[in-house]
């Protein structure tokens, strides 16, 4: 008869499968730590807005909607290099925000470092802000598929209570769209398409 402790799987990890395909665009969510309010501040959204205006420059893609949430984020993006690793855009995103929180925490509320602690299967302790793996990334091939991600962004502030009209929530690209005000990363829509 088997052991009980044979019968156990392995511990499996999520792998999220990227797809590089020139010409679709790309809608991504990404979380933070154990889905932890760590974007609840202005401070710590600004250093993501500052990402990704760095990385659209490194990386060469056209950002066609966004929502910064309090523990995660949306972007619906298009590569417009015909040879493009979705996986180093989203380094470069999260690693310079990850680094300057760390910091601040260091420096500023050591105590919180707790709250950052990740402890993995296998014993090795971390600081994270962003949780482990790829997150959430879907091909955009259609028109409809982009404008349906494009408005799921824009509500979702609305959806969870944290406005009652999406162009009311600063942290997103929503009021771009109504034409109320620029939102704090600069869109690129002249590849957008429209219906």
């Amino acid at each position: 008869m088997p052991d009980m402790d044979d019968e156990i799987p392995p511990l499996h990890r999520k792998r999220c499968k990227r797809y590089n395909v020139p010409g679709d665009a790309h809608f991504l969510t990404f979380s933070c730590f154990k889905r932890r309010p760590f974007l609840s501040r202005d401070r710590t959204r600004k250093w993501l807005v500052d990402s990704v205006i760095s990385a659209r420059i490194k990386h060469s893609f056209d950002l066609w909607a966004y929502a910064i949430m309090p523990e995660h984020t949306h972007l619906v993006l298009y590569p417009t290099l015909p040879v493009y690793d979705l996986s180093l855009i989203l380094k470069s995103i999260k690693q310079s925000v990850s680094n300057a929180a760390i910091a601040f925490v260091r420096s500023n509320q050591p105590d919180f470092l707790a709250q950052m602690t990740d402890t993995q299967p296998n014993g090795k302790t971390s600081i994270r802000f962003w949780q482990r793996g790829g997150g959430y990334d879907r091909n955009l091939t259609s028109t409809d598929e982009i404008w349906e991600k494009i408005n799921y962004t824009h509500n979702n502030p609305v959806e969870r209570e944290l406005c009652a009209r999406a162009e009311d929530w600063r942290w997103s690209s929503a009021s771009d769209y109504s034409g109320l005000r620029e939102g704090p990363i600069p869109l690129n829509l002249d590849r957008l398409p429209r219906y």
